[in-house]
């Protein structure tokens, strides 16, 4: 019975060392080759990726448009505000070669009081415009004046006199073009000023202008600033890349009209934050240090 025993407990033991055996020599080998397949399926991997990204790039510039490049905007800091000098001069580029085609839907006149315009200025714009109120007593329409409460006029009626008149192009609304468009004002004032004549092999067909800034190169606006089209208020000489500059400036702030205010509010509200942080510092400490610095002495009884 012992030696039944014995034999067994004997066999187990070889064949525990035998597989231990077989399997030393195999452990390393097995982690060191799921490593390098790790290693070669991330290389494939990251190669096709790049591959990919490089070929899609390549690919789809012309389609996408070239990315414009970034310029020091005075307003783009974070306590810069607009310069309204500019803004003014942009309305007049907007009001002079822009309003022809494209519209401001979302700005009202009395958004420029304080901006760029006097109270009296902009009721003067205003009235330069008649718009369609009623009805009245008679139960009909009628044309008065504008107000400054009214919004800037569209430039056609509906969309599909802005197509007949556009030989089928939608002119957008500039309300908010800045914010509609990759790179905002940078765009804008790269497309006003990159109108080029098209390389070789490129063929624009008729009725469309080659800009690289555009989707796909070939845009139905045909370039509309040039130097001296527009005469400055204020005598600042009026060349393509000024007015480019005053006209993107303008649209920057018609995206957002607030941008000043919702400035100076975070101004007030990080001095009141930083005000309240350090009261609230200066109290946590008076009222705990006399705890934390409190000494409890035992004295046993004797």
């Amino acid at each position: 019975m012992f030696s039944r025993i014995a034999s067994q407990t004997a066999r187990r033991s070889v064949k525990q060392l035998s597989m231990q055996t077989r399997f030393a020599s195999t452990k390393p080998t097995v982690a060191a080759n799921s490593k390098q397949i790790t290693g070669v399926t991330a290389g494939i991997i990251g190669a096709t990726a790049l591959t990919y990204m490089y070929v899609d790039a390549s690919a789809n510039m012309a389609d996408e448009g070239l990315h414009p490049p970034t310029h020091p905007w005075p307003h783009t800091g974070p306590l810069d505000t607009f310069d309204h000098a500019s803004i003014r001069r942009g309305y007049q580029v907007y009001r002079e070669v822009c309003s022809a085609c494209h519209s401001l839907d979302r700005i009202a006149w009395r958004n420029l009081i304080g901006v760029s315009h006097s109270e009296d200025e902009v009721k003067a714009m205003a009235e330069e415009f008649e718009y369609q109120d009623g009805p009245d007593e008679q139960g009909e329409m009628f044309m008065r004046p504008g107000k400054t409460a009214d919004y800037m006029p569209k430039a056609y009626p509906n969309d599909e006199a802005a197509r007949a008149a556009n030989g089928g192009a939608l002119p957008p609304d500039l309300s908010l073009i800045c914010k509609a468009r990759h790179g905002g004002e940078d765009y804008v004032f790269a497309l006003l000023t990159g109108y080029v004549d098209a390389p070789g092999g490129v063929e624009v067909r008729e009725g469309l202008n080659y800009n690289p800034y555009f989707p796909g190169g070939a845009i139905a606006m045909a370039r509309t600033l040039f130097d001296g089209v527009v005469e400055y208020e204020d005598g600042t000489p009026a060349t393509t890349s000024q007015m480019a500059k005053d006209v993107s400036t303008f649209l920057a702030w018609t995206s957002e009209p607030e941008h000043d205010d919702r400035k100076k509010m975070g101004m007030k509200a990080t001095v009141i934050l930083v005000g309240l942080t350090i009261l609230s510092i200066y109290m946590k400490r008076f009222k705990w240090a006399p705890i934390k610095t409190r000494k409890i002495v035992y004295n046993p009884p004797k």
